[in-house]
């Protein structure tokens, strides 16, 4: 779909024959024997590669005058930066070398040099577009992307590169989109976010000027603007300066002066050739950046820095997410059968090793209520219908934790609430238990989710399945 477009490529996407530097003498005569996954999608699509670009040591700046092979320029002012670390494609493109380049972005390395050269840079979504032969930085930030002239071009490019890699463990396994097609969208009713903390004094005149000219276009084509607040997003860069140098150092360890990359010259022992190989094959930055990484990761100093640094990037991608805190309310409907025989109410609990008294709701479902081994106290199997009963419904909070991309989470949770019974009075009732919780964020910012419960109990008593269906309302 891209026969015979010319393109050129960041030099840290491997192409086989072709040197490989990433901007590095410690790769200066690196030529890889394989194709990483963009270069070989772009090339199975008919792109024509016209050459490597030039791009701040393994992409680590934002000017693009870390390169062992000099600083690149800005075409249309070349006594200006062009950004980094990708500013070699973004100068090439710019320049009108090329109609279109490869890019990686870190913290900000596509979007920067984009802007800085007036042009159009989009880093994808991370996992969207293989990561297998690029070499690395930061493993859990760095994505590639497309720079070209307009969106169009990028969503050409990006219809192309993106989609599932087996070879890339983080690959997001999703079906691509008809970017171009997309663009045709009208933007009649389509909700933009102005986080409030992005127009801070810092921000220079010009910029906020043209960053409101392009909010008025898009509110003049049929968006509606929203004031929204993302409260953590002032702890992105010390963030960065702590998670980025931590993977930069651990990447970078491999390149010793052993394996492969630039080797010093009459070593006197394995010591002087780990030692020498390192501080001549790599520049003042990356240097800066393996010395803060590997101190942010050694012993005693690992759960201050870099355990603090990720808990951090989960605050701030739970602002994204509308989820502003752990501590949620959450409401519960319950169907409570007529026919089932009550739960006793006063149950002991042991809760983080101490004895707490207080009350159990006890564990029901649509379906009924069903004792550990799936039975159901009072005869009700579970594939009866009951007829008739109550509703219960029971306000609580719940403290969670997510293990898995923002959708599998691990709950504890405090419910309490009153039961109307057959005959017309309200027992309170009080249930403390932990599961597992599903989000399905598609359904909304409020999203429905999917609880597996175990009630804390006594003991000596068996414990009861709690199955239910909750909304969780973030505040």
């Amino acid at each position: 779909r891209l026969l015979g477009v010319p393109i050129a490529h960041k030099d840290l996407f491997c192409t086989a024959g072709l040197r490989t530097t990433c901007g590095s003498r410690m790769l200066g005569d690196f030529v890889p024997p394989y194709d990483a996954t963009v270069v070989e999608r772009l090339a199975a699509a008919g792109c024509v590669n016209l050459g490597k670009t030039n791009m701040d040591e393994f992409a680590m700046g934002s000017s693009n005058e870390t390169s062992w092979f000099g600083p690149v320029r800005n075409p249309w002012d070349t006594a200006r930066v062009p950004g980094g670390s990708s500013g070699g494609s973004a100068a090439a493109v710019a320049a009108r070398l090329a109609p279109a380049a490869t890019a990686t972005d870190t913290g900000g390395s596509i979007r920067q040099p984009a802007s800085l050269c007036g042009l159009t840079g989009l880093k994808a979504t991370y996992g969207r577009v293989s990561r297998w032969g690029m070499i690395a930085f930061a493993s859990s930030l760095d994505q590639a992307g497309p720079i070209a002239r307009s969106a169009e071009d990028c969503a050409l490019l990006l219809r192309e590169m993106a989609g599932l890699d087996p070879r890339d463990s983080t690959s997001i396994d999703a079906p691509v989109p008809d970017y171009v097609a997309l663009l045709d969208r009208p933007l009649q009713g389509l909700r933009v976010g102005i986080p409030r903390e992005y127009f801070d004094p810092g921000l220079s005149p010009g910029t906020a000027a043209a960053v409101q000219a392009g909010l008025a276009e898009l509110e003049r084509q049929g968006a509606r603007l929203v004031d929204i607040s993302l409260p953590h997003s002032g702890l992105s860069v010390p963030a960065y300066y702590v998670i980025a140098p931590a993977e930069c150092s651990a990447n970078l360890s491999r390149y010793d002066g052993v394996r492969y990359g630039y080797r010093c010259k009459d070593p006197a022992d394995l010591q002087d050739l780990n030692e020498r190989s390192r501080s001549e094959g790599f520049g003042d930055e990356v240097k800066r950046r393996i010395l803060v990484g590997t101190y942010a990761l050694s012993a005693g100093y690992y759960d201050a820095y870099y355990r603090k640094a990720q808990q951090v990037r989960r605050l701030i991608a739970e602002d994204f997410l509308g989820r502003k805190t752990i501590l949620s309310f959450k409401m519960t409907a319950n169907y409570i059968p007529e026919d089932v025989d009550e739960v006793p109410i006063f149950e002991r609990y042991f809760l983080g090793g101490r004895e707490v008294r207080g009350f159990r709701l006890r564990g029901v479902s649509p379906r009924g209520v069903f004792d550990a081994n799936g039975s159901a106290p009072g005869g009700l199997s579970p594939s009866d219908d009951p007829a008739g009963g109550t509703w219960a419904f029971f306000l609580g909070t719940q403290i969670e934790q997510p293990v898995f991309q923002d959708i599998i989470s691990v709950v504890g949770f405090v419910d309490s609430g009153t039961v109307t019974n057959e005959v017309g009075l309200d027992d309170y009732r009080v249930s403390i238990g932990a599961g597992v919780r599903l989000y399905l964020p598609q359904l909304g910012p409020a999203p429905l989710a999917f609880d597996f419960a175990v009630p804390i109990q006594d003991e000596e008593t068996d414990k009861r399945r709690v199955f239910s269906f909750s909304l969780d309302i973030p505040f």
